[in-house]
């Protein structure tokens, strides 16, 4: 058995998002040699709290088939023993990672050191074009058949199968990344103009619009392209609201998650912030329904006060 050739996919369900707060209700992986399935481990894990509503809905494991199993002291060093010094590699990674990670440190008093791979961020390197990166979308492009989500070891082989295809197409696209090194500068340029040429290209699109505008507006008539896109005029009226006399209203219709947009990084500083008592910080994290981490690179322009994507 190749060592150096193994990684342990895998995943897991838990009683809410936040790994400081919350805890693991199910834990399954997988070894993997040479991509191939060798070994396997899976457990539910008694939380010692109740699961929120909103996860439940995720996963479907409930309160009662979790109240007679083993507690995360009995089986996180089994769970240690099985994930051993290999990578570990997740859709999302991160959040699986914090979870163990935080059960470490209650429990022994130190962390992880594995090292993280995360199956979503390749996804993502290797179709930007697609329009979701879950997982489901991962295992519909690489034609692997899931009949179970969202059961951590349903997931963890599922993300089995696709991985090693997946792998070699990152690796491929990692080995040309990494070819263009030398070029670095050529390809800011280049960058520079695509973005000056597709920003220019907009404003050419919004000035042809508005000549359709006036068009319409002396009368004009639908018009068809051969590729069959049409040309139309619609018009829509517009109002603004006043929250107060609103705000009760949708609540009341229990429609407020359709009507109101979060600030998310409002509320991620409020949470970290110092101005806020403990109380409506857990209150405001109890809120959180999803995890990630993101890498951004940001080329400043000459004036220094405005950024290209």
């Amino acid at each position: 058995m190749n060592e150096e050739n193994t990684v342990i996919v895998l995943d897991v369900e838990t009683t809410g998002l936040d790994c400081l707060r919350e805890k693991m209700i199910e834990f399954a992986a997988v070894k993997l040699v040479n991509y191939e399935i060798v070994d396997e481990y899976e457990t539910l894990i008694n939380p010692e709290k109740l699961i929120r509503p909103s996860s439940m809905k995720i996963h479907g494991i409930t309160d009662e088939e979790v109240a007679d199993k083993p507690k995360l002291s009995e089986v996180m060093p089994k769970i240690l023993e099985f994930i051993g010094d290999y990578p570990i590699v997740g859709h999302n990674v991160i959040f699986d990672y914090n979870f163990l990670n935080q059960a470490c440190r209650e429990l022994y008093d130190k962390t992880l050191s594995n090292q993280r791979i995360d199956s979503q961020h390749m996804f993502r390197e290797v179709f930007p074009e697609e329009f979701s990166h879950g997982l489901s979308a991962l295992l519909e492009r690489f034609d692997v058949k899931a009949d179970i989500k969202h059961r951590a070891m349903a997931d963890a082989k599922n993300l089995a199968y696709a991985y090693p295809a997946l792998r070699a197409l990152y690796e491929q696209k990692y080995a040309w990344q990494l070819g263009q090194m030398p070029n670095i500068e050529y390809l800011l340029e280049r960058y520079v103009r695509i973005q000056n040429a597709v920003q220019t290209m907009q404003a050419e699109l919004m000035d042809i619009k508005s000549i359709f505008k006036i068009y319409f507006e002396n009368g004009g008539q639908s018009v068809q392209a051969l590729t069959g896109e049409k040309l139309i005029w619609a018009s829509k009226v517009q109002y603004d609201y006043d929250i107060d006399i609103i705000k009760p209203v949708i609540e009341g219709l229990e429609a407020s998650s359709r009507v109101f947009k979060l600030n998310n990084g409002l509320i991620d500083r409020m949470i970290d912030g110092i101005s806020l008592d403990d109380e409506v910080k857990d209150k405001l994290a109890s809120g959180r329904i999803k995890v990630g981490e993101s890498r951004n690179v940001i080329v400043q322009r000459a004036d220094k006060n405005n950024f290209l994507d």
